[in-house]
């Protein structure tokens, strides 16, 4: 995939869910890993042609664990001019060190958007873009179905009332075996997750149980995503 193509997914979705209107200052949520950082090079693309005008700027919530070395995502900030905030927390500690949880996923989770909703305020910006991938999309609606006995899924647009910003997906059209390839064209900085549970999640279960279904069922992504598409999913009908 190249930056041609990863724009046209994105102006897709922002133009389906109306994502972004002109004088949006909009924050992306910059967890190094291949989303985010393929999420900030297509969104500052984007803004050199897309009908409306827009601010984006970079942020990245620091759970405070060891190894997480950010110095090259700073560099693809400074080379394509995105102000890049870090904010340094003890989630991490928290969650592993104090309360020791056995599935700490959520909780990570709630506290890590916590921050990067309070910070993008704090930087004035009204909406906060996150790196979820269509790939992303259809594994939550499986387990929300697993794991809760529910049907639901990312929507494409959010209003958090509480902090009155609005969260987009303006990668969710995106397969993520193309942006692993966009990745590497691109040689984008991705940062190892520093996560200890990273790959042992219920999220990679549901991956692998995804995988092993696709051998017997070839289209089972596409038609999930097309009938979450056309569902009554808040957010998606």
């Amino acid at each position: 995939m190249d930056t041609r193509r990863l724009l046209s997914y994105i102006r897709k979705a922002t133009m389906d869910y109306d994502m972004i209107q002109d004088g949006d200052k909009i924050a992306i949520g910059i967890s190094g890993g291949k989303d985010s950082l393929s999420l900030l090079l297509g969104l500052k693309a984007m803004q050199k042609f897309y009908p409306v005008k827009y601010e984006v700027e970079a942020i990245t919530i620091s759970l405070g664990l060891p190894n997480f070395n950010l110095t090259g995502v700073q560099k693809m900030c400074d080379d394509i001019g995105v102000r890049y905030t870090v904010v340094e927390t003890n989630i991490g500690e928290v969650i592993f060190d104090i309360r020791k949880e056995k599935n700490p996923c959520a909780l990570c989770s709630k506290m890590r958007k916590g921050a990067l909703n309070t910070e993008a305020k704090n930087l004035g910006c009204n909406k906060i873009a996150l790196g979820h991938n269509k790939d992303d999309v259809i594994q939550t609606l499986f387990m929300s179905l697993f794991y809760e006995g529910r049907v639901h899924t990312f929507a494409p647009v959010t209003h958090l009332d509480r902090m009155d910003v609005y969260s987009i997906r303006p990668i969710m059209y995106v397969p993520e075996a193309e942006i692993v390839n966009f990745v590497k064209k691109e040689n984008l900085p991705v940062v190892k997750s520093p996560c200890p549970v990273d790959g042992y999640t219920k999220r990679e279960k549901i991956k692998l149980f995804i995988e092993e279904q696709e051998k017997e069922y070839p289209d089972l992504s596409e038609k999930v995503f097309g009938a979450i598409k056309r569902s009554n999913i808040r957010g998606w009908g």
